[in-house]
């Protein structure tokens, strides 16, 4: 199964599977667009979330949108309909979380991560921003 992995600064990984079944548009512009490396923020407004607004740009529609997340989940904001709020916004949601407006869900961390992942958003929230690499996955 093919996801995407990010990695800290200290070299630790998280990983993540695509919702091929829910959102296989936005999965694969997003595999496309691999690997880039960005710093990453804490959302101020939509909760336990860590989030970028400079992804590289995907020409996407909406897809499995919500405001609504899980902890756990990543979104990707739709570039149509052009009203969308959140347009070319990545973010991933830590932990409880409603986005400004609907979001294409398109992944989520592995079980087995999901700790490291915490970890990482209260890290980014507590002690600011972190430069963050975002890479393939291939189980």
């Amino acid at each position: 199964m093919a996801g995407f992995k990010l990695t800290t600064q200290n070299g630790e990984e998280i990983r993540f599977e695509f919702y091929h079944e829910d959102a296989p548009s936005t999965s694969a512009a997003f595999k496309s667009i691999l690997p880039f490396t960005r710093t990453f923020y804490h959302a101020r407004v939509s909760g336990q979330e860590i989030w970028i607004d400079d992804v590289p740009r995907l020409d996407i529609i909406q897809e499995n949108a919500t405001v609504f997340t899980e902890p756990g989940e990543v979104v990707f904001g739709p570039s149509k309909p052009a009203r969308a709020k959140t347009a070319n916004c990545f973010g991933i949601y830590y932990g409880e979380g409603k986005g400004l407006d609907a979001c294409n869900v398109f992944a989520k961390v592995m079980e087995a991560d999901k700790q490291k992942l915490i970890d990482l958003g209260n890290s980014i929230w507590k002690n600011g921003s972190q430069e963050l690499m975002i890479s393939l996955y291939e189980k």
